[in-house]
């Protein structure tokens, strides 16, 4: 439960539309994904919560991130993705985003079609009947702002 209470202090710290967003946000892939470790990472820039098969983030599927001013799902192996609809950002070789205007697209059928196709393509599946948990994986001593 410490790291329950640690990740509700982190979020805190964040305007109200953006730690609840990103409350919502990581609660859903919490529920959606309970055989994943949610790995929490209070970066100098963002408090990012990734969701991988293992307690290594390079296996990561989907990551939310909160900013000042917005809330992002990362898709940790998306550069390969079919996108239709343009809604991935970035041009990194690996990592693509959404900027999330609200929980409701989770319910988009492109954004679902986006997430059913990074479980599909993922280099380590999650592993059924595993019991993910949460991980507080580091913490920066010095941080931007977390309001704008």
């Amino acid at each position: 439960m410490v790291a329950e209470t640690q990740l509700a202090e982190m979020i805190a710290r964040y305007s109200p539309g953006v730690a609840a967003l990103g409350t919502a946000a990581i609660a859903l892939l919490r529920a959606e994904l309970p055989n994943a470790f949610a790995l929490v990472y209070d970066n100098y820039n963002a408090l990012a919560v990734g969701f991988s098969p293992s307690e290594i983030s390079s296996d990561g599927i989907f990551s939310i991130a909160l900013y000042p001013r917005w809330v992002s799902l990362f898709f940790l192996q998306g550069a390969g993705l079919a996108d239709p609809s343009g809604l991935l950002k970035g041009s990194g070789s690996t990592v693509r985003h959404i900027v999330l205007g609200g929980i409701g697209d989770f319910e988009r059928a492109d954004v679902r079609a986006l997430m059913d196709a990074a479980l599909v393509s993922t280099k380590r599946p999650l592993e059924p009947g595993a019991e993910g948990r949460l991980i507080i994986k580091s913490i920066s001593a010095k941080q931007r702002p977390r309001r704008p």
